[in-house]
């Protein structure tokens, strides 16, 4: 009896992993967060400008770039649908997680690497400063010009 109450539970856990998993049809909230069936989701260890954010162009001319972030996301999710989310914590009502396009593309690194938004490392580890290095210095997205880091125009703590 025990043996089959073991293996029944090695079969269930893998089912239970994925039940933390959202997957469906993203509507774009803002650079850094998504819904999916009314689930808001905060993709985990990034930070994207604020819709009401403007940043300065390579020109110096101001732009609204926290929507230029969040079209640029919804471009991307476009490309490939559905969108998977594994859950890594939640963060005030909303689900943090790392999200994938249905064909494999990881939104959080794409959206660092593309300057459309920033690592955190408090909450990253670093995991996408590789990409952010490369989105500075090839003066991608918000890279092009200057811009106050998210978590200063919220009025929050940003280590």
């Amino acid at each position: 009896m025990l043996a089959r109450l073991t293996l029944l539970s090695l079969l269930i856990s893998p089912a239970q992993a994925l039940a933390t998993d959202i997957v469906g049809r993203a509507s774009v909230i803002d650079g850094d967060t998504i819904d999916i069936q009314g689930t808001r989701i905060r993709f985990d260890g990034i930070d994207a400008p604020e819709s009401r954010q403007r940043c300065m162009s390579a020109t110096g001319e101001p732009y609204r770039c926290g929507k230029v972030s969040a079209d640029a996301l919804d471009a991307f999710l476009a490309e490939s649908r559905p969108v998977s989310c594994h859950k890594t914590g939640s963060d005030r009502g909303r689900i943090v997680a790392i999200c994938t396009r249905a064909d494999g593309a990881d939104v959080n690194r794409w959206l660092v690497a593309s300057g459309y938004a920033i690592d955190w490392p408090k909450y990253s580890k670093g995991r996408y400063a590789d990409e952010q290095r490369q989105a500075e210095a090839a003066g991608a997205g918000i890279w092009a010009g200057a811009f106050e880091r998210p978590c200063v125009v919220r009025g929050s703590r940003c280590d």
